[in-house]
């Protein structure tokens, strides 16, 4: 298998980065600057985040966001190594599991879940074709008549496994946003899929971005988007702090490591 998936996640890790402030771990009366942020906002104004540069908005989202327990996110994300992109549809908590799907190229899907220290995997015909682009005829059929359609597992541990559990890492996922500063602007209110949301623009260089905050609740991040023409590409967060379906999947489970 290509190891696409720590590739697409680092660009996810970057262009977070990129339009987020400073996570810091200022507090005021026990409460966290996600917190704080909310409660400034309320009252008679109904400018959100009134006061607020856009730069401060973003730090208060990284640490709302950090300080999740699970959320999901969708996507697209570039792929440097195909020069497409990776779709993705994952369900993500603290504890490490995970729960949802991904297609590199738009050829194929492979689902994927990670309880505990295991890792279940079930691929489609189309997809182990594409990742079996190059090998003899012959494996690839053998493969794909071994595989296709049938849930595996591994040990999450196990050098195999890790290009497919950092997409189960919400530190990887996130990147480290601590001493980075944010000169992002204020855009105009909108929604991300029914939540008030308000934007913020990064640009640096040949690189833009532009960041979706919910404007009531905890302003979790709800949206990333890349600008840049040679690496756009967006991730939704959703359903954050619900539980994560990443219950061992029943019926009969191929082995991969008795396999070698």
């Amino acid at each position: 298998m290509r190891r696409t998936a720590l590739a697409a996640l680092c660009l996810t890790a970057v262009a977070t980065m990129a339009v987020t402030g400073c996570q810091g771990d200022d507090k005021a009366d026990g409460k966290s600057k996600a917190d704080t942020g909310q409660s400034e906002q309320s009252g008679t104004s109904k400018e959100p985040f009134a006061g607020l540069t856009g730069g401060e908005i973003a730090e208060r989202a990284v640490d709302a966001t950090y300080e999740a327990d699970s959320f999901r996110m969708t996507g697209d994300i570039p792929d440097e190594e195909s020069g497409g992109t990776i779709a993705l549809d994952m369900a993500l908590d603290r504890k490490g599991n995970c729960a949802g799907n991904l297609s590199i190229g738009g050829e194929g899907r492979a689902d994927l879940i990670k309880s505990g220290d295991t890792i279940y995997m079930k691929y489609d015909e189309d997809f182990l074709r594409a990742q079996s682009e190059g090998e003899p005829k012959d494996e690839t059929d053998a493969v794909v008549d071994m595989l296709a359609g049938k849930w595996t597992k591994m040990s999450a541990k196990g050098p195999d496994a890790e290009e497919f559990t950092d997409f189960c890492d919400i530190s990887t996922v996130l990147g480290d946003a601590e001493d980075t500063r944010s000169d992002a602007t204020r855009g105009k209110t909108t929604d991300v899929d029914g939540t008030p949301a308000i934007t913020l623009h990064e640009k640096g260089g040949k690189e833009n971005y532009t960041l979706y905050v919910a404007t009531e609740g905890e302003p979790y991040v709800l949206k990333l988007v890349s600008d840049t023409p040679s690496d756009k590409g967006s991730l939704t967060f959703s359903d954050y702090d619900k539980p994560v379906p990443a219950d061992k999947p029943s019926g009969e489970i191929l082995d991969l490591d008795e396999l070698g």
